[in-house]
């Protein structure tokens, strides 16, 4: 039978003729004391909803290296309040036997607006559990006594020595969803094998402990300190070894406008302003203050462009403010634009921002270093399926540039890496517009670029330049870098598989395309075999990656095209890029010869009609 607080007679009179889902409700209705969730579920049991129990029930939330994220709502595979404490504990279990001094160290917990209120679940309260588990187990908790920036946490796992921390949030992800990330010790992101080794430790605690439920104890456990004002204190101090002219920014007549998208930015950005000297920009409004429903944007993703910046656009004309910027709802992504002569507005894709940004970068490193700095001791870095300008301004300046596989958690660790080897490391990018400029963050230090953009901008207007400007400029030193992104459905695995498989058999077995219609192959990198025809021993450098399939042609044109799949959707994605030489610098010629190979790419490589592909142009 069951335990006491559950009739077992109505489970037993009510099973659904399948023995594993009867467990799974069973235990379900015992463990979860959210009122709204436990209801979806017994409403399900009594509608005899099995096939739809059985997807809530019967598969477990998976656990990766970003740790989890799904929509909110009742069920194991969703995020709600039980699988957030059940997670906790698995998380607690492995940092005690990892770390003799947890208890005396503590842990960081934050978290951003979301909220869903048909499962009475939102980002604070999750955190709340959070914090409890821990607890309720006697370690110490820095819990944010409101929401914060998703790189708080990191951030405060550093400042504060503890050995891990939880930031509960969706980001841009659509509304329904939300988040649970998990940072170790070192700010970064938590890598393979610790994310395998924390799914054995969850299952092996699925049942909540006493104590696991009592989301009071955030405020009555004397373990439990704010660590609001120090950090936030801290980091504004840090931010300012960034600033370079600060007697400018403070003399500026340029206006600048923000969006937070109903996030967790507004405030922080005030702060940051401030930090650099700057009048604080000027916000939107209606998106200024944090609302889950994301009410004005139909997706709060700032990389959506100009239709998600509208109103941001028509505030900037009103306020004659020239350049706009927007951050994601848990700050930690970015989107400029900037009014240009005839009044239209260029919005920045994530390449011309790197672009900017690494010379902004270098040319201020160039200015600030001391006599012996030695240049080859800098380096940036970028992910593979990012802007290769980087490695042309590398080239031509004398500095390192290094790849890494896309995802900011491998660019985290290997700055780590590399500062641990006493490198400086300037600026490091990734395309879907997550950057680091300078390094007290691991992850994406967004407050930076906002800050940086600015202090740009009106360094730049006193040499009477814009910002597009500027990226023309540095084009025509180091060379056109020109891309387009798109992505195909596929929804049936074996046929992706097939499409990959193909081009390691090209010509025959185990060859490679040697041409794409009329363009040549240079060099090939397949990192989900580990292959390289560029080095010597023909092994990539990138570590192999075969959970999912990425292969990079270099064609002898200077085009690079990168084919991958989607880690968590059922996408091939394509990344091309033209990188010329400086001394070609018509854009017109290399934009055409760019759209010409992207066909023969799809065309030779993909094959859309025989594969049944769908395409969405990005």
């Amino acid at each position: 039978g069951a335990p006491g607080d559950v009739n077992s007679n109505v489970l037993v009179a009510r099973s659904t003729g399948d023995a594993q889902l009867d467990k799974a409700v069973w235990q379900w209705l015992s463990w979860d004391k959210n009122q709204k969730t436990k209801e979806q579920i017994e409403s399900l049991l009594q509608d005899g909803k099995h096939k739809e129990l059985r997807d809530r029930l019967c598969c477990r939330l998976s656990f990766g290296t970003a740790g989890l994220r799904s929509a909110m709502g009742a069920g194991f595979c969703y995020i709600n309040d039980l699988t957030v404490i059940q997670s906790t504990q698995g998380i607690y279990k492995y940092l005690e036997r990892n770390f003799s001094d947890f208890k005396q160290r503590g842990f960081v917990v934050g978290y951003d607006t979301r909220g869903q209120v048909t499962s009475n679940c939102s980002s604070k309260k999750l955190a709340k559990l959070t914090a409890a588990v821990l607890l309720a187990k006697d370690v110490p908790v820095y819990f944010f006594s409101t929401y914060v920036p998703t790189p708080f946490v990191p951030y405060a796992v550093q400042q504060l020595g503890a050995v891990a921390g939880v930031m509960i949030t969706a980001s841009h992800n659509r509304k329904e969803d939300n988040g649970y990330k998990v940072y170790w010790e070192n700010g970064a992101q938590i890598t393979s094998p610790h994310d395998k080794e924390i799914i054995k430790c969850i299952e092996e605690c699925v049942e909540p402990w006493n104590g696991s439920w009592n989301e009071n104890l955030v405020d009555t456990s004397p373990l439990r300190q704010d660590p609001l004002k120090k950090i936030c204190d801290c980091y504004m101090e840090d931010l300012k070894k960034i600033c370079y002219h600060r007697e400018l920014n403070v003399q500026t007549s340029l206006k600048f406008v923000h969006t937070s998208f109903h996030g967790v930015g507004h405030n922080y950005v005030q702060l940051a302003f401030r930090a650099f000297g700057f009048q604080p920009p000027i916000p939107v409004p209606e998106q200024k203050d944090p609302d889950p429903d994301f009410s004005t944007v139909k997706c709060p993703n700032p990389e959506e462009g100009e239709s998600v910046l509208e109103l941001s656009l028509r505030l900037a004309e009103k306020e004659n403010a020239k350049v706009v910027v927007a951050t994601d709802p848990d700050a930690d992504r970015l989107a400029v634009a900037e009014q240009q002569e005839n009044g239209s507005w260029k919005v920045f894709t994530g390449n011309e921002l790197a672009a900017l940004f690494g010379w902004w970068m270098f040319s201020r490193w160039k200015e600030n270093c001391s006599q012996d700095a030695d240049v080859r001791n800098v380096y940036m870095l970028a992910t593979t399926v990012s802007s290769k300008i980087l490695r042309a301004i590398a080239l031509k300046e004398g500095f390192h540039f290094e790849e890494t596989l896309p995802g900011f958690k491998w660019i985290g660790s290997r700055v780590k890496n590399l500062l641990d080897n006493g490198k400086e490391v300037l600026f490091a990018f990734e395309e879907s517009i997550g950057f680091m400029c300078g390094t007290s963050v691991l992850d994406n230090f967004f407050f930076f670029f906002f800050v940086v953009i600015a202090e740009m901008a009106t360094y730049l207007e006193g040499q009477n330049l814009t910002l597009a400007q500027k990226l023309v400029e540095i084009y025509e030193m180091y060379g056109y870098h020109i891309s387009k992104t798109s992505y195909f459905l596929c929804y049936d695995p074996p046929t992706i598989k097939r499409i990959f498989e193909r081009l390691r058999n090209f010509d025959g077995p185990q060859s490679y395309p040697k041409c794409c219609g009329i363009y040549n192959v240079l060099h090939v990198r397949d990192v989900t075999t580990g292959y390289d025809s560029s080095q010597l021993n023909k092994k990539s450098v990138l570590p192999v990656s075969k959970s999912s399939q990425m292969i990079t042609f270099t064609f002898q044109n200077g085009c690079v095209a990168t084919l991958r799949t989607s880690g968590t959707e059922p996408k091939i994605k394509y990344y091309a890029e033209m990188c010329a030489l400086p001394e070609q610098s018509d854009r017109s010629v290399l934009e055409e010869e760019l759209g010409k190979l992207i066909e023969a790419l799809i065309e030779n490589f993909l094959e859309p009609d025989k594969n049944g592909l769908t395409w969405r142009s990005a």
